[in-house]
């Protein structure tokens, strides 16, 4: 095989692994469906090696074809962004930026004014947790991730964006509800409505409780901000959230928590970091992305 046909071949199998799918793929290069899939096959039938389960119109890589697509990815990126430098130069920003987010309370303000600044830049916005944003970004399957806390990975630019306070709140009708000041010490013994295993709220809240010797009570470990909420509407327990993520709701109160220490692992607040590859920080839309973050950091 050729060198223009092993980059053509490994072209057409880096695109079907991406979408999913040989017409999808051969929409992107440009190409006929029958040409991507003769690339493909002769791909595999060169090194004797299988590629993709193909399980009637469904693909599914194999062990093999996973790890061959983070090295493709490494390949075309870098080809990616050099258009996308480009093109930027030729007609100041346009393209296609992929983001990863925490939720849509950190990456909004940002992305309004992107693209206010910038109309003909498409973005797409994904929403996870930390953990799996960060591998998102390592492997090339996003341009930014906008993530909680700092991101130690040789890999990785980190910028810190904005601090979020943790807020406690309860079903209207609960008796800490009534009152005008609260401290840690009276959460002790509280039932509480907290998210699962993991997550960086549930972290930061119960290092805060650890660091004033104070004990609370799980009753439910929940797998969103939205069932935390309904469930402590429905009197279950008591809920703590990010003080952005916080939705005002008739049914609920915010607990009037005074949180009084010098000492910073009573610090009751995450911090938003947004991230992505060192080698692509100059990549024109991904720098301008850094930028605004940058202008709008708190």
């Amino acid at each position: 095989m050729s060198g223009l046909t092993l980059l053509a071949a490994l072209k057409a199998f880096d695109a079907t692994a991406r979408l999913g799918s040989m017409t999808a793929a051969a929409k992107l290069l440009g190409l006929q469906q029958p040409t991507v899939s003769a690339h493909v096959l002769r791909l595999e039938q060169e090194y004797g090696v299988e590629l993709f389960y193909r399980r009637g119109r469904r693909l599914e890589l194999t062990a093999l074809g996973r790890t061959l697509l983070e090295l493709t990815r490494r390949t075309f990126s870098g080809e990616d962004d050099a258009l996308a430098l480009l093109a930027a130069a030729k007609s100041r920003y346009q393209g296609h930026l992929s983001v990863h987010a925490i939720g849509p309370y950190n990456v909004v303000p940002i992305l309004r004014r992107f693209l206010r600044q910038h109309p003909r830049v498409r973005i797409a916005v994904g929403v996870g947790d930390s953990r799996t944003i960060t591998h998102k970004i390592v492997d090339y399957q996003g341009d930014i991730g906008v993530v909680l806390n700092r991101v130690d990975h040789p890999d990785l630019h980190c910028m810190p964006y904005r601090r979020q306070a943790l807020v406690v709140f309860a079903r209207k009708d609960h008796p800490l509800a009534a009152r005008h000041q609260l401290r840690l010490d009276d959460l002790a013994g509280q039932p509480f409505v907290i998210r699962e295993e993991g997550s960086t709220t549930r972290r930061v809240f119960e290092q805060a409780l650890q660091a004033r010797g104070v004990q609370v009570r799980v009753s439910l470990e929940m797998g969103s901000r939205e069932a935390v909420r309904e469930a402590v509407a429905e009197g279950l327990g008591l809920g703590v959230v990010a003080e952005t993520a916080y939705m005002p709701d008739e049914r609920l109160a915010k607990l009037p928590l005074c949180v009084e220490d010098t000492d910073t692992s009573c610090d009751m607040a995450t911090h938003v970091h947004v991230i992505c590859r060192h080698e692509r920080r100059q990549v024109p839309l991904i720098a301008e992305f850094f930028k605004i973050a940058a202008d709008l950091r708190e």
